[in-house]
């Protein structure tokens, strides 16, 4: 049996079908490959391991998968160890600001502890990270943490954020009670779509104050939301992130928290801790205090 052929069925199976396995496979090679070589498996074996369209296992491949698993999924846990913990990997998943405007010097702290530290960064937002980590793509997701994580997945609260709007110096608004007191907000409402957090926080604290105002326009990050904010397109619901800046033209207007719940934001991880990765929790916490310590 080719052990390079049961290395891509592992693959395919853990990630759903050939494409998603091409896509993760830590090494370049095209889609015909791996269906060429999972098809020989086959041949070889006698038997189909999996349903193409949908993708689904079938008994055999079931087997097969569970066999081979635990040994392909900590080759590189024994290798790392075999090198005397010189090769280390952080594979980490956040928003596009957290990557951008906090991490650069969390890493160049991690860098100073572990020279060798090989580090992987994927973009997403916090259903899309959550799956990433369950399937075992990523190690370290940052994003908001709601009141109970998904089973088998640790969490540590790093920061709570306040709600607040956005909204354009031209408008002249400058508290939100000008907003609640009105028939009907008319401006657009500009915000991340129903099933973020923040999106979520902001429709319950609306419905708590009895004002319906319902999005005009849903953006994919908080970076557009500042945009379209700015060019005049409406008001956007955001937080308040200690020491980072808005761009000309914006203001930004708390939200009380007694009316909008904040959001939690901190780190999700699966399993049980290495050394690197109680590491990384720890600058993770040193780097949260010093954001909202006002002296620092």
């Amino acid at each position: 049996m080719n052990i390079h052929h049961l290395e891509l069925f592992y693959y395919v199976a853990r990630h759903g079908g050939i494409s998603e396995a091409v896509r993760n496979i830590p090494y370049g090679i095209q889609q015909p490959a791996v269906s060429g070589q999972v098809a020989q498996l086959e041949e070889y074996l006698g038997v189909v391991l999996f349903q193409r369209r949908p993708f689904a296992l079938t008994p055999a491949g079931e087997k097969l998968y569970r066999f081979i698993e635990p040994f392909f999924s900590n080759v590189q846990n024994v290798a790392a160890e075999l090198q005397g913990g010189k090769a280390r990997q952080a594979r980490i998943g956040a928003s596009t600001i957290i990557l951008r405007d906090h991490l650069p010097e969390f890493f160049r702290k991690m860098r100073n502890r572990f020279p060798n530290l090989k580090i992987t960064l994927r973009e997403g937002y916090q259903m899309e990270l959550e799956a990433l980590l369950l399937k075992g793509e990523i190690d370290l997701a940052l994003t908001v943490i709601e009141k109970k994580s998904p089973p088998g997945i640790h969490s540590l609260s790093l920061v709570s954020l306040p709600l607040a709007l956005l909204v354009n110096e031209a408008a002249g608004l400058t508290a939100p009670g000008q907003l609640w007191s009105r028939d009907r907000i008319q401006e657009p409402l500009i915000c991340l779509p129903a099933h973020e957090a923040i999106s979520r926080h902001f429709q319950q604290g609306l419905s708590r104050l009895g004002v319906d105002w319902f999005p005009g326009m849903e953006v994919s990050s908080i970076d557009l939301i500042e945009t379209y904010v700015a060019g005049g397109f409406g008001i956007g619901v955001s937080v308040q992130v200690p020491k980072a800046g808005v761009p000309n033209g914006v203001r930004v207007i708390p939200l009380p928290p007694a009316e909008f719940e904040p959001i939690s934001v901190g780190a999700l991880w699966r399993g049980k801790a290495s050394p690197v990765m109680q590491a990384l929790l720890e600058e993770l916490q040193a780097g949260a205090k010093r954001l909202t310590d006002p002296a620092s």
